[in-house]
């Protein structure tokens, strides 16, 4: 749990979140000494505690999608106001208030978990275990019952790509593209998935239909300059990764890689100017890398791994200076 933990928040939150704790729980531990001496302490100490909770929701919430956020706040926020209201205006119900906040987490959670379809959270055991022919086959019996749904099919390429079957994930993403010939998201995971097989012809095909699809969302900009890099398209990787970053990425990991993409190309194509002013920024996304480092620890990131690994690779020996901005030329 607290592995998973890390990897949601990255190594720069998980660093406030520990400091946020000691900070808060060492202020309270010491007005605890002085409880019984000064009539401000218990209001300030429930402060603390309504500033404690407030700091976690806020580091988590940074974290979370714009839809993600929304469907926590309708969970969270109503706790959060039982506690403070407790705290505040009737401290001697405090731990009523507390309780009825927490039955209210445990309620709304058991309510959204239940969205999810039963066959889905069986399928979710599994692959937390490693097991994915076993997650395969519960997804299979979910498509045999309803073989309409795109999202079924999603789900299983998704198991597949964990696998390292490509070419089951990709026959799943192309059945999904079919179901839903309007949505970016079949043909994202087409172009993800040919890319780790080095079908790059194929992947920038897929690549550039998402991003027609959906020409405000920089994942698809940011996969198709991904793919240009590998082709050496280097002003179509310019344009594109440019493109992306004007629709602001939301995490220093991916900026850091578009970083990397941008020099590349910039390397290639003699522009060197651009290329140093685009070095230094790639010098200052360092917890981009550490949150990389992080996440390919994992188990489930071989498939990761193949992909950018050696990108990485090379990011480090630029930042450690065994490589120069000139030797990009040639890569």
């Amino acid at each position: 749990m607290i592995r998973r933990i890390q990897i949601f928040l990255g190594p720069t939150f998980s660093r406030i979140l520990v400091a946020w704790v000691a900070i808060t729980g060492l202020a309270s531990l010491i007005l605890n000494v002085i409880v019984n001496q000064y009539a401000w302490v218990r209001p300030v100490q429930s402060l603390i505690v309504i500033a404690f909770l407030l700091g976690l929701v806020i580091i988590f919430f940074i974290r979370l999608s714009a839809e993600e956020r929304g469907n926590w706040a309708a969970i969270v926020l109503p706790a959060l106001v039982a506690v403070a209201l407790g705290l505040m205006l009737a401290p001697q119900l405090a731990l009523l208030f507390m309780g009825l906040a927490v039955g209210w987490i445990i309620a709304m959670l058991l309510i959204t978990r239940n969205r999810m379809p039963v066959e889905y959270r069986q399928a979710v055991k599994f692959l937390r275990k490693s097991e994915y022919a076993e997650a395969v086959k519960v997804m299979d019996k979910v498509i045999l019952a309803d073989s309409n749904h795109p999202y079924h099919y999603k789900f299983r390429a998704e198991i597949y790509r964990l696998w390292g079957k490509l070419k089951q994930a990709a026959r799943d993403y192309q059945k999904m593209t079919e179901l839903e010939p309007d949505s970016p998201v079949g043909f994202n995971g087409l172009a993800e998935v040919y890319l780790q097989n080095h079908d790059y012809d194929l992947a920038e095909k897929a690549a550039v239909t998402a991003q027609k699809l959906a020409p405000d969302d920089w994942v698809t900009y940011y996969n198709l300059g991904m793919i240009e890099d590998r082709l050496k398209q280097s002003e179509s990787v310019v344009e594109h990764l440019q493109k992306a970053l004007s629709l602001k990425v939301p995490d220093t990991r991916h900026h850091l890689l578009i970083d990397f993409y941008l020099l590349r190309a910039y390397g290639r194509l003699g522009r060197m100017s651009e290329a140093n002013k685009t070095l230094a920024s790639l010098k200052k996304q360092t917890t981009g890398l550490e949150e990389w480092q992080t996440i390919l620890k994992d188990d489930q990131a071989a498939t990761l791994r193949q992909v950018i690994g050696d990108d990485l690779q090379t990011v480090y020996e630029l930042l450690d200076g065994d490589l120069k901005v000139e030797d990009l030329r040639l890569a």
